[in-house]
């Protein structure tokens, strides 16, 4: 039998890395694709690094055990041993593994729909970079295709060390007097959540546990899970609602009214909380980050975690505390803070526990915390199975001149433009309008900024009609 070669099979897959991730159709990560992607990554790190065995862990997706036996299949024929830890969120994967300085592998497709899947890697260090993808990308490792997986046994042990770094992070009575909703669907931490939250003290209910997979997207929250957020809270009287997406990275959560908040805002009230002295956060975030005054100094970068993590090592050569965030909420932690006298380990990659529990267990309502920020406010949506071709072509058309596009809208002066990541387009009124091509799925992803809730609203809905047409 003739060996592959890593880099032609997953060439021929036609899977890529996305945003954050290899992401693509189910049907296109057969167990030699998968065997492909985990040999190209050990072999792609193992002259930095020295291991032997790789972590690998799930979300709840119908395909993605099946592809943790294939990786672990692949991994076999280089003599790595792995360790596997079951439905686990994938910042509990990364933490674990970090601590024992292994490489790992989630199987997760994040937030995007059931029909397809993907791999995230992360080194021993932490989560790859860009320059790391395209290594794994045109790694010529070969190897034997697969012929049979085997079972994998489930180790509790990243579960538990992802509990323990926030139960002793926090009093035992931290949320006591707090009713919190969890809102469970498939999500990869729900067998987590409820008992972590009573460990310090709150009065949880468990909401909405699905047994088929319920891709939520943070950045473009339903109006059906809009709603089932303000009946659930006026139903039990919550303080607030916790969920997250898929895989456990990106936090949901809503307010004592059930409004769900924007994961920028979030992550802003966070590092605020935290003392953070400087950010890096991507283009798309809310002005309110820098119009707040918190942060000595702010960096913006493309969207996608990578390249927020690419900014942690400068600035902490001149800051002490350094951490990002995502509009879709997931949080990074780039330095080690103190929090309750305690230390608090750097995690840098998007976590959705400790931005949830830092407004929770202040005293005031989550709505008295936002109060107190600039009135600005964002929303998002997308136009769903749009080529990425399409996005691309139309960006392009408006960098040349978007004059046309925006008289249609009935809007008119640009300010400046800013292509960090998509075409961002600041009006002479202050208020924005940012396009971009999702880079985990075929969608054309449309924010807007504005001085009202309603007004961001009404201009990504009347942005994406137009497209439309």
């Amino acid at each position: 039998m003739n060996k592959l070669i890593s880099s032609q099979v997953i060439t021929q897959s036609g899977i890529a890395f996305g945003t954050s991730g290899a992401r693509g159709l189910v049907n296109d990560f057969t167990p030699n694709v998968c065997a492909a992607f985990a040999t190209a990554f050990v072999k792609s790190i193992d002259n930095e690094f020295s291991f032997n065995t790789v972590a690998l862990a799930i979300d709840n997706r119908p395909s993605s055990y099946a592809m943790a036996q294939a990786c672990a299949q692949g991994l076999k024929q280089l003599n790595i041993d792995t360790v596997y830890y079951g439905v686990i969120p994938t910042p509990a994967l990364a933490y674990k593994a970090m601590r024992d300085a292994m490489p790992s592998i989630m199987i997760t497709g994040s937030h995007i729909p059931f029909d397809r899947n993907g791999l995230k890697f992360y080194r021993p260090d932490g989560e790859i970079t860009k320059e790391d993808e395209q290594a794994i990308l045109h790694n010529d490792a070969p190897f034997m295709p697969l012929s049979g997986l085997s079972a994998l046994t489930v180790s509790n042990a990243a579960e538990q060390v992802y509990i323990s770094r926030y139960a002793e992070l926090f009093s035992a009575d931290a949320l006591a007097g707090k009713k919190i909703g969890i809102y469970e669907h498939s999500s990869a931490g729900r067998d987590i959540y409820k008992a972590l939250f009573e460990s310090l003290g709150a009065e949880v209910t468990s909401l909405e546990r699905s047994d088929t997979f319920v891709p939520i997207d943070t950045e473009a929250v339903s109006d059906e899970d809009k709603q089932k957020a303000r009946d659930w809270s006026k139903a039990h009287g919550f303080d607030a609602i916790f969920s997250t997406d898929g895989d456990g990275d990106r936090p949901l959560i809503a307010d004592e009214n059930g409004e769900w908040l924007r994961g920028d805002i979030l992550g802003l009230l966070c590092s605020k909380l935290l003392n953070i002295e400087a950010l890096a956060i991507p283009v798309s975030c809310n002005t309110a980050i820098e119009k707040s005054g918190y942060f000595k100094h702010v960096v913006r970068t493309q969207i996608g975690s990578p390249h927020v993590i690419s900014e942690f090592a400068e600035l902490s050569e001149s800051f002490s505390s350094v951490a990002g965030f995502e509009a879709n909420g997931g949080y990074l932690l780039g330095t080690d803070v103190t929090l309750n006298d305690k230390l608090l380990t750097a995690l840098p990659t998007r976590d959705a526990l400790l931005p949830a529990f830092m407004l929770l267990t202040e005293p005031q309502s989550i709505s008295e915390l936002i109060k107190g920020l600039p009135k600005r406010f964002t929303a998002s949506d997308r136009i769903q199975n749009f080529a990425k071709e399409q996005s691309l072509d139309l960006i392009n058309e408006l960098k040349s001149n978007a004059t046309p596009f925006l008289k249609k809208l009935g809007v008119e002066g640009v300010y400046e433009t800013n292509i960090t990541d998509g075409l961002r387009i600041t009006l002479s009124n202050g208020d924005i309008l940012h396009l971009r091509p999702s880079g985990n799925a075929p969608e054309l992803r449309c924010y807007a900024e504005a001085d009202s809730t309603a007004k961001a609203i009404d201009y990504v809905q009347s942005v994406l009609k137009l497209i439309a047409i």
